[in-house]
């Protein structure tokens, strides 16, 4: 079989890859081995750890310590941890008081968008070098789809994967994991298996017994909700999912059936898509104090709704649609959403929708019911030109787009604290 040394990235025979590997080049032990290697093409990328991995590249003394990434005060969360920190058993989206008790000499950091999002954008230019498929998940991933890319590049999919690592390593400073199969379920479980750092491969001869005995939360869109539906109808491995028809599943859990039929047989059909659009814009802010009173609750979602409107403007979007995002202090989640009668950019009209559905939320809690957390989402994103059209059955609606324009203008000019709405004092 094909056997790949990731340091100097030589291609060679090997038997088998049961036994540890030693290139016969530079003696690496960094030695991936797999009877598919050079002929599977679709691949997930995942940088390790990014927001920690690069505050440990731009400050040397920090590097080997543990470092979290997030809000600094007791109420804040943890945006991202390094490996060192994940030891101690820090994870992502973890209360920052319960991150600093297990892990005590943690440094935090507060989070550097700007510094994340120029990093972010040299990995995804470096990996449009390779090919025009690439389909970004998120600042620090995407899939990559290298079909026919053997001639342009004069190497296997499996060699041109080795070396964007190694140009990401030595060109932007950070690490990343790659995940390499012949369908995107599997490219991105795959790039899970072996991080930091990592190299792994899921053939199509092994899929199946691959998944059989897998956790059935390791399926893409199976969050804990639907896991814990699954498990207590009796399907814990994703094996159990194949003792049902398409039909059967589909009328036990929906929609979502079709996609569990389909994957727990290693079948995926999605084509990686470089036209993916950004599918929401959201900003959350979370509480020093719990906070169950309306008022100040819709005063934390203006200055939200406003920060999401400007997000929108700068992408040259509109929102179809409102989600509601609330934490209560017991760290339940709760999520609303609804479609808007028109795309719109208006903060006004984002604004009143969301706070209709916080509202509602209120008005069907007990008054002691209190949250740590809230956060408003535009969905249904749509080019600007679709947005705010003049309508005969909103004729106020061209005055408000005008008044907004100047405010922006004033911002643009003056700087985005320079003048404010009311509500927003």
């Amino acid at each position: 079989m094909d056997a790949i040394c990731r340091d100097c990235v030589k291609l060679f025979k090997v038997k088998t890859s049961d036994q540890p590997l030693r290139c016969p080049g530079c003696r690496s032990m960094r030695v991936i081995a797999h009877n598919e290697l050079t002929s599977l093409s679709i691949a997930h990328l995942d940088c390790d750890a990014f927001f920690a991995a690069v505050e440990k590249r731009d400050n040397p003394e920090i590097r080997g310590k543990p470092v979290i990434v997030g809000g600094g005060d007791r109420r804040g969360v943890v945006a991202a941890a390094c490996y060192v920190a994940r030891i101690s058993g820090v994870r992502s989206a973890m209360p920052i008081f319960q991150a600093r008790k297990l892990c005590p000499d943690a440094i935090i950091i507060p989070p550097s968008r700007t510094k994340y999002s120029k990093a972010g954008k040299q990995v995804r230019a470096l990996m449009e070098t390779l090919t025009p498929l690439v389909e970004p998940l998120s600042i620090d991933e995407a899939f990559l789809d290298l079909s026919g890319t053997r001639n342009l590049h004069g190497m296997s999919p499996a060699e041109t994967l080795v070396k964007l690592v190694h140009r990401i390593e030595n060109e932007v400073g950070i690490n990343a994991s790659i995940g390499l199969s012949f369908n995107k379920f599997l490219a991105k479980i795959a790039s899970d298996l072996d991080k930091p750092r990592g190299f792994a491969i899921i053939g199509e001869a092994e899929a199946e017994d691959f998944l059989s005995d897998r956790p059935v939360g390791m399926i893409w869109g199976v969050g804990k909700s639907l896991r814990l539906k699954l498990e207590k109808n009796g399907i814990h491995k994703i094996g159990d999912l194949r003792r049902y028809s398409q039909e059967e599943l589909m009328a036990k859990y929906g929609s979502i059936g079709n996609r569990l039929f389909d994957f727990c047989r290693a079948r995926d059909e999605r084509r990686i898509d470089p036209s993916s659009e950004t599918k929401s814009i959201s900003s959350e802010t979370t509480f020093n104090h719990d906070i169950s009173n309306l008022d100040q609750l819709s005063t934390e979602l203006w200055k939200l709704t406003e920060k999401v409107t400007l997000r929108l403007k700068k992408a040259e979007l509109g929102a179809g649609g409102v989600t509601l995002k609330l934490k209560t202090a017991s760290f339940k989640g709760i999520t609303r959403s609804r479609q808007l009668p028109m795309p719109t950019q208006l903060t006004d009209d984002i604004y009143s929708c969301a706070r209709e559905l916080l509202h509602k939320e209120l008005s069907e809690k007990s008054k002691d019911v209190a949250f740590r957390l809230i956060g408003i989402g535009a969905t249904r994103l749509v080019d600007a030109s679709e947005a705010d059209l003049p309508d005969l059955a909103d004729p106020g609606r061209y005055k408000r787009l005008q008044m907004e324009q100047a405010l922006d203008s004033v911002r643009e000019r003056f700087g985005q604290g320079s003048i404010k709405k009311g509500r927003g004092l």
